[in-house]
């Protein structure tokens, strides 16, 4: 039988605080954590539970030493938080390509002027972006990728365990520059071709102004690029959706290679 002394020890109670305290950081910039109106308090308790099923397995497999003073103390939290953004950030890298793939799109379209509130991330976005982030969450769902970032964190304890042994690598600082530097090409790779040949509409308009300056191009252009983005948006949607799912797929498994 174990008394509720044995539980709450220091050691006990700071391994938590530090198991939570990742998570926390996790969950601040995981995508669909943290880009989704989630409540707090649900962001909250979700922690706490989870950091309660993670406490055994961790507590087995690291000799944590209680920090004697609250400099300490804080420096460990910092690192812990640090770390679980880290892993969050490296996976959000899928929507924030996305979301920049989405804005060039729209903005070539020309529907830049029409933005909306985006209830996601809180700013003022074009619809058709927030479309295209809310098919690469639903993406990300469909592949597990929640799964895949609970298990990263999991073996993060193992690579990088709770105290003051940071063996923050020049292999996985440069590993986690390579993920960041895939924003453009993520977005570049899912709008490409729709951004193609609306580039070559502009150019072919162009021509055409001046080949026949009398002609208000200025007037045919709007409609007609809006009007074909839709269109090649509604043709391409599962070609994308395709490549979203194997871009997810790379960013994810590089996430869990990293950490």
């Amino acid at each position: 039988m174990y008394n509720l002394g044995t539980i709450l020890t220091p050691t006990n109670l700071v391994l938590f605080m530090a198991i939570l305290t990742r998570l926390s950081g996790l969950l601040s910039s995981a995508p669909f954590f943290s880009t989704y109106p989630i409540p707090a308090q649900v962001k909250v308790w979700f922690a706490a539970t989870v950091a309660f099923i993670l406490f055994p397995m961790v507590k087995a497999s690291s000799g944590f030493v209680v920090p004697t003073a609250v400099p300490e103390l804080t420096l460990i939290l910092i690192k812990e938080f640090l770390i679980g953004f880290a892993i969050g950030y490296c996976a959000n890298v899928i929507l924030i390509g996305v979301e920049m793939g989405a804005n060039m799109f729209s903005t070539q379209m020309g529907l830049s002027i029409s933005s909306a509130l985006d209830p996601l991330s809180g700013s003022s976005s074009p619809v058709l972006t927030q479309a295209f982030v809310l098919l690469a969450g639903m993406i990300f769902l469909c592949v597990n990728g929640h799964h895949l970032l609970f298990s990263s964190l999991y073996h993060s304890f193992v690579s990088l365990p709770v105290g003051f042994t940071f063996d923050f690598s020049p292999q996985m600082v440069e590993q986690i520059i390579v993920i960041s530097t895939q924003i453009f090409s993520v977005g570049m790779e899912l709008v490409l071709p729709i951004f193609a040949i609306l580039f070559m509409t502009d150019v072919l308009l162009g021509f055409t102004s001046k080949m026949m300056p009398q002609l208000n191009i200025f007037m045919v252009s709007m409609p007609l690029k809006l009007y074909l983005g839709i269109v090649l948006s509604i043709m391409f949607t599962r070609a994308m959706a395709e490549n979203m799912e194997v871009i997810t797929e790379r960013i994810l498994s590089q996430v869990m290679a990293v950490f």
